[in-house]
């Protein structure tokens, strides 16, 4: 492995534009059906070759990441290590910007980026089915992560369909500054093991597709996690309302398993005016205009 100065790596927030619950699996995960697409928004890390695996976290959301110990970029690495003998490791730094638990599978995508540096350094190819295994094995999310572009995400996240080429969508996105737990989220739909729900899946959006069919499919779709996080964290509701009143709010909605939200508009400088709007009515939110691609 050469050595060098660090290099840095993007973990970008992942958005959930649908997501469709359509039953509980006998191994007691749920079947689901997603378009995902990630954010400008990320935390950064930082990867440096070294004979031991180390990690320092730092940033506006490092408390809430936990202890180090327990990060998932250590998980990550030890994950791949195991399956790829005489992995190289070395020194990871993460600056955590977005927040936690908070349904931009921002621990996922440090995860993923882990998993990338790590491939670049021992010369393994992005494809390579260990890569996939060792993010299968760290969390759900983790395997959409790996390579951060729209997409459709089915299974527990281990269906992965190609890459859409979503025309990027300038959004705003929002956090209460509540942090949701996902399994509660999951455990409020009270769905049976092998329980299977008659609902259509996610719609599907064709490759290349412009923003005006493409926010017309999304339209049709739903996340069916949104009622019961709500009901857990009213702030979410809250959150959901101040987005829709936004001037020039398409579509509003919530990411993943909550807290946060986003509303989708026609251009960035609409999306940038309407998070002023929207930072000047609740300053003590995460508030962040962006682009979904």
């Amino acid at each position: 492995m050469a050595k060098g100065s660090p290099r840095l790596w993007r973990a970008p927030a992942k958005v959930n534009l649908t997501l469709h619950v359509l039953g509980r699996r006998s191994d007691g995960w749920h079947e689901l059906d997603s378009v995902v697409a990630f954010a400008g928004c990320c935390d950064a890390l930082t990867f440096e070759p070294a004979e031991t695996l180390s990690l320092t976290i730092e940033g506006p959301t490092a408390a809430a990441a936990g202890p180090s110990e327990n990060n998932l970029v250590l998980r990550a690495a030890r994950a791949l290590a195991e399956r790829v003998p005489r992995l190289a490791l070395g020194r990871f730094h993460l600056r955590k910007r977005l927040p936690v638990a908070a349904g931009l599978g921002g621990g996922s995508s440090d995860a993923a980026a882990a998993l990338r540096a790590l491939a670049a350094a021992n010369g393994l190819a992005p494809d390579d089915e260990r890569l996939f295994a060792a993010a299968a094995a760290v969390g759900a999310d983790v395997p959409v992560c790996l390579a951060p572009r729209a997409r459709l995400m089915g299974g527990r996240g281990e269906k992965l369909g190609p890459p859409i080429g979503l025309s990027p969508f300038a959004a705003v996105l929002a956090n209460p500054n509540v942090a949701v737990s996902t399994p509660a989220v999951f455990a409020a739909l009270g769905l049976e093991t092998g329980a299977l729900i008659d609902a259509p899946p996610a719609p599907r959006l064709e490759a290349g597709c412009d923003a005006a069919r493409a926010l017309e499919a999304l339209e049709a779709g739903r996340n069916d996690l949104q009622a019961s996080a709500t009901r857990i964290a009213p702030a979410i509701g809250v959150a959901l309302e101040a987005l829709a009143r936004l001037d020039g709010a398409r579509l509003a909605r919530m990411s993943g398993s909550g807290a946060t939200c986003f509303a989708l508009f026609d251009d960035r400088l609409a999306a940038a005016r309407a998070a002023r709007a929207l930072r000047a009515a609740h300053p003590g939110w995460w508030v962040r205009a962006t682009h979904l691609s």
